[in-house]
């Protein structure tokens, strides 16, 4: 059997993800399609609308055969240690290729990217430390480096984040020595960026969470798959809230009043006095949303002041950070799988190097205490039965399995 897998966070599952589950099996030929998904906190610093249990659903009804977790560890990052993480579960899965969104739909154009970066690497670095040096933030001065390098106008631009994503997926592919084969999808009609759900049948996330953020979830019908879309609905009648900053914005603002500035600076990405920064704007905002506009800077992006407010609610330190960083994956958690899937698991039983976890109770280690912790700190806004009820579960529920 032949696997390709995808990297996603489901924020929710739209219509084009499912273009893609069904292009990513068209275009390599693969029996089974494998993702790894975003647990609880995402990429750019958010929590997910909807638990990871119901986004798996939503990926199993909708094309996926297989589901396993990416860890905080690696969901919260920027786009190298992201592209690892997920990367590196996908090899330990034995994935045959894996499978991409892009502006581009062309594979070769990320290959000539990477090449090229890989022959300017030494002068790409220099630049950007220098453009931060000015103040930038880190994707501007990545941005301006690329552009002075003065790449060929063929070469795909350094600048686009799926180009960003899709260029770190195949050059993590190279570093780290898997024999995987990358391949990419283009994009249809909606860009990343997004903001409005029109008429058409496929949006951005951006605009659907916008929307849904807006309380009007009944714009977003006609752009998910029906079992998505009333998963979603099942969530906030079970829950009475799609999870959004601002339900934890009395959390974070309690932790950064309460923590000492000296203990705020030990946070992972807390750097260049951003300690104090945070708690000013914690003493004058009534709101995630204007604490964020008071953080905001030239130098730091919306993105990684998200991500440094999640390290902060979470209590996530640069040492423990970097403790876990220091070691390949230990484990894989299994989220859900259809009979393809479960036929895939065997078929690839002894090849895998990891262990493949369907309970966290029988885990040990820092991987799986960050993982508990993050998790319950994610289940904090529901009710208090709700809440203790999750917590319990997410140590002892077994994986989704689709008939």
């Amino acid at each position: 059997m032949k696997a390709v897998g995808i990297v996603v966070e489901y924020n929710p599952f739209h219509n084009g993800h499912f273009f893609q589950a069904e292009q990513a099996r068209k275009l390599t030929g693969a029996d089974v399609v494998i993702a790894v998904i975003s647990g609880t906190f995402l990429q750019r610093g958010e929590p997910a609308i909807v638990s990871k249990w119901y986004r798996a659903q939503m990926a199993l009804t909708c094309g996926v055969d297989l589901v396993i977790e990416l860890p905080y560890l690696y969901s919260t990052q920027k786009a190298e240690l992201f592209a690892n993480g997920a990367i590196s579960l996908l090899a330990n899965m034995k994935v045959d290729f894996i499978n991409f969104g892009s502006e581009s739909g062309n594979i070769n154009d990320f290959k000539q990217l990477h090449t090229f970066m890989q022959n300017h690497q030494a002068a790409f670095d220099q630049l950007v430390k220098s453009k931060m040096k000015l103040g930038l933030s880190y994707p501007r001065a990545t941005a301006e480096a690329f552009n002075q390098l003065e790449p060929d106008s063929s070469i795909l631009a350094l600048t686009e984040p799926n180009n960003i994503l899709g260029f770190h997926y195949v050059k993590s592919i190279a570093d780290l020595g898997y024999n995987i084969k990358a391949t990419t999808t283009l994009r249809k009609q909606a860009q990343y960026h997004d903001k409005d759900v029109t008429e058409e049948n496929i949006a951005s996330a951006t605009s659907i969470r916008q929307a849904i953020a807006n309380g009007q979830l009944s714009q977003i019908k006609h752009v998910m798959p029906k079992t998505s879309y009333q998963l979603i609905r099942d969530y906030k009648n079970a829950y009475s809230l799609l999870h959004t900053w601002e339900h934890y914005y009395h959390l974070l603002q309690y932790k950064i009043l309460s923590t000492p500035s000296e203990q705020l600076r030990l946070i992972y990405e807390c750097e260049e006095g951003l300690e104090y920064r945070m708690i000013q704007a914690g003493k004058h905002s009534t709101s995630f949303e204007e604490w964020m506009q008071q953080m905001k800077t030239k130098r730091y992006t919306w993105t990684r002041l998200q991500r440094l407010a999640t390290h902060v609610l979470t209590n996530t330190t640069k040492a423990e950070m970097k403790n876990v960083l220091s070691s390949s994956p230990t484990y894989i958690r299994l989220l859900g799988m259809n009979k393809k899937g479960q036929a895939y698991l065997n078929y690839t039983k002894k090849q895998r190097t990891l262990p493949l976890i369907t309970k966290p109770a029988k885990v040990e280690g820092p991987i799986a205490s960050m993982e508990e912790r993050v998790t319950n700190v994610y289940l904090s806004p529901l009710a208090p039965e709700q809440r203790t009820k999750q917590i319990k579960e997410e140590i002892t529920r077994p994986p989704i399995l689709i008939q």
